[in-house]
């Protein structure tokens, strides 16, 4: 266990959360757990409902680092079984279930990413089927028992589709219930979720009291804007940063935010202490440090987390060199074709473009390059033997020999 206080405990796990539910039960927590040495049990539940992690998720993950740091014990639970159901948060419609080949997919992902962040000794991981999959018929009866319809239907998004006519299935009713009995099952003294999660970890302080347990503590985090800066950070909206990026893609995404977003993501996406990051914010405010020279920390930092210090230093130096003194990176991937060879067969082989369709639809938005001249046409050939820098956007770079 840490020898800091509670009150010096305190003091740095509630700093950049949006709620602690309940502030004073939490305080009392952590003097129990220093009275008496004994951790506190922190939960965290995932469903994999998507393979890959972003940002937004590690707003989370780092706030349970820091309970790590301070000696605390850490339960990941996966939602193998929850993640068939899928949460209706925030839904305006029905989430399609996935079968269990895709949910346990996407959580051996997730089991690897999460260690860029927690701590791989001080964590525990589990799967939620260990527990609900053993429930009876009578057990889930006297589970649906200790909440009303009602009490339900104060959920924002299930009142609104029952405004709005939409259906809602019995069995997305038993998404908050079964969340919350993963809080009974673990023993849990605290649960973390982004704000939109509230619901859910209320559900868990409820069903604990029924259960005879003492209630969790809720601690909701803030959402992460994406870098479009209007929705919440998503890989299906294309506004993210994934945590396993490659480095460049990582700075470049970074420094493509909107200045007015630099406080939040320095706050929810760096690990710098607040005293640095309150002096970075001052001396823009002040004049004193430029907006781009902060962004560049503030994409040196991200890339640091994830890749290490030296990879955040050359990221920023091959982004130097692209875009501030205009030259082209110094090592890009080489490929070799025979002529004629199309070009939108090209920008999918040498990994530029996803798909054809995607290949096409880039050249029509003029966002493909061939010596720093625009390419016109998704039917060109390219027939003429040397060699060529292919661009794609402002980040991605390809040389290519055609013999």
């Amino acid at each position: 266990m840490s020898l800091l206080s509670a009150a010096e405990q305190y003091k740095i796990l509630a700093e950049n959360t949006a709620e602690i539910i309940i502030d004073e039960e939490f305080r009392k927590k952590l003097e129990k757990s220093v009275a008496t040495n004994r951790p506190l049990r922190c939960k965290l539940g995932i469903d994999p409902s998507a393979p890959d992690l972003h940002l937004g998720h590690a707003v989370v993950l780092h706030k349970l680092r820091q309970f790590q740091e301070l000696g605390h014990h850490v339960i990941v639970i996966l939602g193998d079984f929850t993640g068939r159901v899928g949460d209706p948060t925030g839904r305006s419609e029905m989430r399609k279930q996935l079968s269990e080949e895709e949910v346990m997919a996407n959580a051996r992902t997730y089991q690897e990413q999460i260690f860029h962040i927690l701590d791989r000794d001080r964590t525990e991981t589990v799967f939620n089927s260990e527990w609900l999959a053993k429930l009876n018929f009578a057990d889930v009866i006297k589970l649906a028992s200790t909440l009303t319809v009602a009490r339900m239907m104060e959920r924002e998004d299930f009142s609104k589709r029952y405004r709005e006519n939409i259906p809602i299935s019995i069995h997305e009713f038993f998404y908050p219930l079964m969340q919350g009995y993963d809080s009974i099952a673990i023993h849990a003294d605290i649960e973390f979720g982004a704000t939109e999660q509230k619901f859910n970890l209320l559900m868990g302080r409820h069903l604990q009291r029924e259960y005879g347990q003492e209630p969790q503590i809720a601690f909701t985090m803030p959402i992460l804007v994406g870098t479009d800066g209007v929705q919440k950070m998503s890989k299906s909206l294309g506004n993210y940063i994934g945590i396993t990026e490659l480095a460049d893609e990582i700075y470049g995404k970074t420094m493509s935010i909107a200045d007015h977003l630099m406080p939040e993501y320095y706050r929810l996406a760096t690990a710098l202490p607040a005293a640095e990051i309150n002096a970075i914010l001052d001396g823009i405010k002040n004049e004193k440090v430029h907006p781009r020279d902060a962004k560049m920390r503030l994409a040196r930092e991200i890339v640091t987390l994830y890749h290490g210090s030296q990879t955040g230093k050359d990221a920023e130096e091959r982004f130097k060199q692209v875009f501030q003194r205009g030259q082209l990176p110094s090592e890009m991937p080489s490929f070799a074709y025979a002529a004629p060879t199309g070009i939108v067969d090209v920008l999918v082989n040498v990994g530029l473009a996803p798909s054809k369709s995607e290949a096409r639809r880039l050249i029509g938005q003029s966002g493909v390059k061939i010596n720093g001249e625009t390419v016109g046409s998704s039917d060109l050939e390219l027939d003429q033997f040397g060699e060529m820098v292919i661009q794609v956007g402002k980040r991605k770079f390809a040389r290519v020999t055609i013999t």
